[in-house]
């Protein structure tokens, strides 16, 4: 309840709004660089390059999408350089379009931009007030190739793959054949891989990297082992761009200390970018770290369950964790999904966040596969405590049901932006997931703050965030029926306060302890005027 209105809002990661995309199926900004590397040979459906680019992100950042949707972070798929070539799990010749097959941590595939294309990325997305997340991978490297060669043995290990029944089995083994696993838990020094170091020559760049790799070492005085080298790469990204927090890819398949160590790294670099670069700072807010568990659930608290042990993750270097349960309580109503994440975020998780969401880019098991429930997904996961993860494509209905392909490919098709333009029923969902997420994004307290319900019929509900001088108050009703509605809001506003309704623009003041508004929505999002 900020009755001061020069109080700026503060952006709280804990309750943000975060838009996952994958760079590739996005957005087409620069259709010269679609063809790279000679990828020429035909994949399976939906498994090669599709034209996305960081260009197209930053012309939709411009164009004000990510505003009208309420968006303050934009997590992006990996961008570094790929396997050159392809590779058939089963599925069909795939391509690295997704970006979870480095070749090169030190570049970025031409196919998503440069680095020129990524700094002004951010820089644009910073001037509008949202973060960049960059999806980082320690774990493994890509597939070989005949045109991708293993990297050496001291690096990498091949042959077992995980049967994920232990921790042991589910760390020191690769998750498919044929995706070499890195020797993460490694003591052993290792030598740059001599492809590695052929191509950096070749790209006329081997002395800086070599010597940025030596002053790296000197200065954490870490042995130059394989995880080692791989956080300094990633961490490189925050040193350069001033990229604002990382998701971590595969964590549960690495050693936890390994994040330990690479949290502290992008700290010191974020500082380090900060101190060099004073008047592009956008708050004092850490850097922030999510991670990928794949499995995980906000019921285990802070614990993921390996069978044989149990790991705390946010204690080993991480902010936030997905949530594979989200869709799980979703199916639940309202309540019920409101009160046990309010409860869970404000005791055992308190200082943390989990990252709901109703479709991804590896969950075969969506909350809406066939899209029947696009207004509800909205709903249930914009007004959520915790962090929302929507998904590209969540907001416009965009088909997950694709024909044709095989495995998670179903899930990565091309942004529907014909649907956005021209069908009038992907408008009115998108209508909806702007309003709740512009609301969220307006509001700490919708994510951040604590839940209490007011009245169960009609449905309504309180959400209050404090943090120091700031306070954020707001009431919400839900399945309320069009027309005029009456929600008892004298627990959080006092008589003759003016309010306004954000879902439909109505304005109204608080008489008798009571908020009336007579709109064609059942949804009500009221807020001080």
């Amino acid at each position: 309840m900020n009755k001061d209105n020069t109080v700026k809002t503060p952006f709280v990661w804990e309750g943000a709004n975060v838009y996952f995309l994958l760079t590739d199926r996005f957005y087409n900004g620069n259709p010269a660089n679609d063809l790279n590397f000679n990828r020429t040979k035909t994949p399976g459906k939906l498994r090669g390059f599709e034209g996305g680019d960081i260009i197209g992100i930053t012309k939709k950042i411009d164009e004000g999408y990510f505003d009208l949707l309420g968006i303050n972070v934009i997590w992006l798929t990996p961008i570094v350089e790929q396997i050159h070539d392809g590779v058939d799990e089963g599925t069909g010749l795939s391509y690295g379009f997704h970006g979870y097959w480095a070749r090169d941590w030190t570049a970025l595939d031409p196919n998503f931009g440069t680095k020129e294309d990524l700094a002004n990325l951010v820089k644009k997305a910073h001037a509008k007030g949202i973060r960049i997340v960059l999806d980082g991978v320690i774990n493994h490297t890509g597939p070989v190739t005949p045109e991708d060669p293993i990297w050496p043995e001291d690096w990498v290990r091949t042959g077992i793959v995980c049967d994920y029944k232990s921790f042991e089995n589910t760390t020191m083994c690769t998750l498919v054949d044929n995706l070499p696993d890195v020797r993460t838990e490694s003591n052993q020094e290792v030598a740059l891989p001599s492809f590695l170091i052929e191509k950096w020559k070749n790209e006329g760049r081997y002395e800086k990297e070599a010597t940025s790799l030596n002053a790296f070492f000197e200065r954490t005085k870490y042995p130059r082992t394989p995880k080692y080298y791989i956080i300094k790469w990633l961490t490189d990204y925050i040193l350069e761009f001033g990229i604002d927090g990382y998701r971590a890819d595969t964590v549960k398949h690495t050693e936890e200390i390994v994040w330990v160590d690479f949290k502290k790294e992008c700290e010191y670099a974020f500082e380090t970018w900060k101190k060099q670069h004073p008047l592009e700072i956008l708050d004092q807010n850490p850097f922030y770290t999510i991670a990928e568990v794949y499995g995980y659930g906000i019921s285990g608290d802070q614990h993921y369950d390996f069978g044989d042990r149990k790991v705390n993750y946010f204690e080993h270097g991480f902010n936030s964790m997905i949530n594979f349960e989200f869709k799980l309580d979703a199916q639940n109503d309202y309540e019920f999904l409101f009160s046990k994440y309010s409860a869970k975020l404000q005791k055992e998780l308190k200082g943390y966040s989990v990252l709901n969401y109703v479709s991804s880019h590896d969950d075969p098991e969506p909350f809406d596969a066939h899209r029947n429930r696009t207004f509800e997904s909205g709903t249930k996961l914009l007004l959520s405590p915790g962090m929302s993860q929507v998904y590209y494509g969540d907001e416009s209905g965009r088909s997950l049901v694709i024909e044709g392909t095989a495995g998670d490919a179903t899930l990565r098709s091309f942004m529907n932006w014909d649907d956005i333009q021209n069908n009038s029923e992907t408008q009115r969902i998108l209508w909806h997931w702007q309003k709740l997420g512009q609301f969220r994004r307006n509001h700490p307290a919708v994510g951040a703050g604590v839940h209490k319900q007011i009245t169960a019929k009609p449905y309504v509900f309180s959400r209050s965030y404090v943090n120091g001088s700031y306070t954020d108050e707001v009431i919400i009703g839900l399945d309320l029926g069009i027309g005029t509605k009456e929600l008892p809001v004298g627990s959080i506003f006092k008589d003759g306060t003016p309010l306004k309704d954000a879902f439909s623009g109505k304005e109204t003041a608080v008489q008798n302890g009571k908020a009336i508004i007579d709109s064609e929505f059942g949804l009500v999002l009221l807020e001080l005027v």
